[in-house]
């Protein structure tokens, strides 16, 4: 976001309802991967009692249906997307490829639907009132990176989902996302110390 001729970041910061969604049918679901993700605050994980053959085929399905989620564009569906009843417009599944994920979230839906919604709208309402101050966190760090680094930052994007996470960090979830539990996002000096490295990661 410079001038003219200068190197331009690009951030979005979001807690989106389809990424939530997405983690609260992993957790209910009894879904392991991606290993390293804490699970949400609040929902008992279920006690996978699957077969495992069957057990590895939802996590398959699960994972290439949270990687179009994340970064749609950069994991786009092989088959045309049909939504799944009862999810509105935030759940949609390859025709193809994805039935035993869409015969699992089947009964899911009401809870998933209000989970995701309210955790959406409690980061609305948490985050500070205008988008001034969202910027001026990423633009302090970058700042600083420029500081240490002695040349102005490189054009990069970088999308951050806000999530209320049992555990307290920075993941990495895809190649231009990454996940901040809700609790250090508002811990301003802790957030600047976390993003500090995926700034000089990108920048």
């Amino acid at each position: 976001m410079g001038g003219t001729g200068a190197p331009e970041w690009l951030i979005r910061e979001d807690a989106g309802q389809p990424v939530l969604l997405a983690l609260y049918l992993r957790q209910v679901l009894g879904i392991r991967s991606p290993d390293e993700l804490p699970y949400l605050r609040g929902i008992p994980p279920r006690v996978n009692d699957r077969p495992e053959d069957a057990q590895a085929l939802l996590e398959r399905q699960w994972r290439e249906y949270w990687a179009m989620t994340v970064e749609p564009q950069a994991h786009p569906s092989p088959v045309p997307l049909d939504l799944v009843e009862g999810y509105d417009t935030l759940l949609a599944l390859p025709s193809h490829g994805a039935e035993a994920l869409r015969a699992a979230v089947a009964p899911h839906s009401a809870e998933a639907l209000a989970f995701s919604q309210s955790a959406h709208a409690r980061y609305r309402r948490d985050a500070s009132p205008g988008s001034g101050t969202a910027y001026r966190a990423y633009a302090s760090a970058i700042a600083e990176h420029e500081r240490q680094i002695g040349r102005r930052a490189h054009s990069f994007e970088l999308n951050v989902q806000v999530l209320p996470l049992n555990q307290r960090g920075v993941w990495w979830i895809g190649s231009l996302t990454i996940a901040v539990t809700d609790g250090l996002r508002g811990d301003v000096a802790a957030f600047d110390a976390a993003i500090h490295p995926i700034i000089a990661e990108l920048a």
